[in-house]
């Protein structure tokens, strides 16, 4: 059984304008949301065996909120540069090309590509993810490259404007 958990990076801090896209950091709003939904995490036992963030500041910190609150090792998070200013397919394929040895796997990156890829896996269409959104799927299948054309199944859709 594979299960992954797309989490959209927190609400980012526009205040500087001169700042490069890539290099926004997270507003307030956006460390609280992103504590309060890893902290949700945490509470439903999401771990992760494995955690890929896009190289963006505001999906890198937002990765690192719930890395250190699901108690995973920030060292081991792996920045994908694919994952910035990129396509469905380019998601897919990070996805598919993950360890067979990941149970559960959390990636965070960007809208709207992030809720395109939730609506390609899940063969349906959700509204777009809020920032600091979380939808998690599953599926029951050995390895990745099986589960981005299996049958997979909602488990989780939740944002900070639940709590």
């Amino acid at each position: 059984m594979k299960t992954l958990y797309l989490i959209r990076h927190a609400k980012s801090d526009w205040a500087n304008i001169t700042l490069a896209d890539i290099d926004r950091p997270l507003n307030t709003r956006g460390y609280t949301d992103a504590h309060t939904m890893s902290e949700l995490a945490k509470s439903k036992k999401m771990v992760p065996d494995d955690i890929i963030t896009s190289p963006a500041i505001r999906a890198i910190t937002t990765a690192l909120i719930f890395a250190r609150n699901c108690n995973f090792n920030a060292s081991r998070i792996r920045i994908e540069p694919l994952l910035y200013h990129s396509n469905t397919q380019n998601y897919l394929d990070i996805i598919s090309e993950t360890n067979s040895k990941t149970e559960v796997l959390f990636l965070f990156a960007h809208n709207p590509v992030i809720s395109d890829c939730a609506n390609s896996l899940l063969k349906t269409k959700m509204d777009e993810m809020p920032t600091c959104g979380i939808v998690g799927i599953t599926s029951n299948c050995d390895d990745w490259e099986t589960f981005v054309n299996a049958d997979c199944k909602l488990i989780l859709f939740d944002f900070p404007n639940n709590h």
